[in-house]
């Protein structure tokens, strides 16, 4: 099977894909009308927001079997068009819900604490307490709108800070034990603070405007941290000098292009933007909330992970029912699955994973799969037999661990005749007995992911 990939992401992606069987291409300059001619020849393409996935683009690509979107929006793909044509929708919005979630927390502490703003006054020599008390979250309401992946990571960070938190999703039973779902009217009743995490869809257009800002009984705090075009920036503005909205903290704006890339073509400020950059109690940055170090290696592996599960060695697509409508009919709000759905499909994954390692006569391990096996039975022996002298740290390539246990065991063995020798003995050679016993108990999958890529060096 050949995938093209359009965007760069994490080498992982790549690398883990063809060690699995796959055959990838890079194409990552080309212009979109120079890739449709081209797009016939792959069975995937994985890409982050270099451009629209329309009909035509679609048609074009006569033997496309699926799209990983290394994000967690579909928004730039025509999803009913390809699903009509058979095609797997892959995102990952379980890649970078933490790094959202964190953004948009430290987004609210930076504005009720006047952080930003402090922090410049104090470069330039001036130094104002008074003019700078912040505003605690403690005692606060927190209304969460869109309560998906990103909405149910904020929710769990806010646990400490002693607040109630509260959320809206038009899909019913969709709140947790960090969060109450209520209804839209009770949310603007009680919320002090809103944080919007839903999807950039037609329903979610202007989704906050002047209508559903003065719809609130208090005025409140704004984080935004999911699609830029979801707030309508006139009113914001408009809410801003009436001090209806405290202060509002951006990561994305509705000037956007489609690629998340830039802003302004003919770089031309709108005038609701200039206030924007001038206004003391708004903070910006350019759509990062999901950029992290962390996010850009989980986002990947997230992508390889449901290729892998989707698709077996040779390249035959295992059937899951229903899975691309499933995802549209949770993309229409919140961004992403529920976590229990994702629970399951997760666990669905893993048993897939797990019937490729058992059903060698229909099918063979991939290769990586096939050098974790071996590393994990010849360190797990080796562990059990000789754990006192470090061997099996070496087979797993963790030389210092290794060198550690081998100088315990010598030492162990040169001062046998004393207590604290047999001490020494009888400690590594429970570390190695535990190791082995853990090593071998493991599932190959579960193997390579704690050993061979996290290198976990201890148990």
């Amino acid at each position: 099977m050949k995938i093209l990939h359009l965007d760069k992401n994490h080498p992982l992606l790549i690398e883990q894909l063809t060690v699995a069987g796959f055959e990838n291409d890079e194409n990552y300059y080309a212009p979109k009308d120079a890739i449709e001619q081209i797009i016939h020849q792959y069975d995937g393409i994985v890409l982050r927001s270099r451009f629209k996935i329309d009909r035509a683009f679609l048609d074009a690509a006569t033997n496309l079997k699926f799209i990983g979107r290394v994000g967690a929006g579909l928004e730039n793909i025509d999803c009913e068009y390809a699903e009509q044509k058979g095609i797997k929708l892959i995102a990952a919005p379980e890649g970078n819900k933490t790094a959202v979630a964190e953004h948009a927390l430290g987004m609210l502490l930076n504005l009720m604490n006047k952080l930003s703003y402090a922090d410049k006054e104090v470069r330039s020599g001036i130094w104002k307490r008074e003019e700078n008390r912040g505003i605690e979250i403690e005692g606060k309401t927190i209304g969460i709108i869109g309560y998906g992946n990103m909405g149910k990571a904020f929710a769990q960070r806010l646990k400490g800070f002693n607040c109630k938190v509260i959320c809206y999703d038009i899909k019913p039973h969709m709140g947790d034990a960090n969060a109450q779902q209520v209804s839209l009217d009770y949310l603007q009743l009680h919320s002090d603070i809103v944080s919007l995490h839903t999807p950039e869809t037609p329903e979610t257009h202007h989704y906050v405007n002047k209508n559903l800002i003065n719809g609130f009984a208090k005025s409140f705090w704004l984080i935004n941290t999911a699609r830029g075009k979801s707030v309508c920036t006139d009113d914001l503005v408009d809410a801003l000098k009436s001090g209806k909205i405290k202060g509002a903290g951006l990561d994305v704006l509705e000037y956007e292009k489609s690629s998340f890339e830039n802003m302004f073509s003919d770089n031309e400020l709108p005038d609701a933007f200039r206030y924007l950059i001038t206004a003391e109690n708004v903070l910006l940055s350019p759509h990062i909330a999901g950029w992290t170090i962390e996010s850009k290696e989980k986002l990947a592996q997230v992508i390889v992970d449901k290729i892998i599960a989707i698709f077996n060695k040779n390249n035959n697509l295992i059937v899951m029912e229903n899975q691309n409508s499933e995802e549209r009919k949770e993309e229409q709000w919140h961004t992403g699955r529920t976590q229990s759905n994702f629970n399951q499909q997760q666990n669905q994954y893993n048993d897939q994973q797990n019937y490729y390692q058992q059903q060698n006569q229909y099918q063979q391990s991939p290769p990586y799969l096939q050098e974790a096996n071996s590393k994990k039975i010849l360190a797990g022996i080796l562990a059990i037999i000789l754990g006192h002298l470090g061997i099996h740290k070496f087979v797993l390539g963790y030389n210092t661990e290794g060198i550690i246990l081998l100088v315990l065991g010598l030492v162990g063995y040169v001062t046998a005749c004393f207590l604290i020798g047999y001490f020494i003995l009888a400690a590594t050679t429970i570390i190695g007995l535990v190791e082995g016993i853990i090593y071998l108990t493991k599932s190959d999958i579960d193997f390579y992911n704690t050993y061979i890529r996290n290198r976990k060096p201890w148990f």
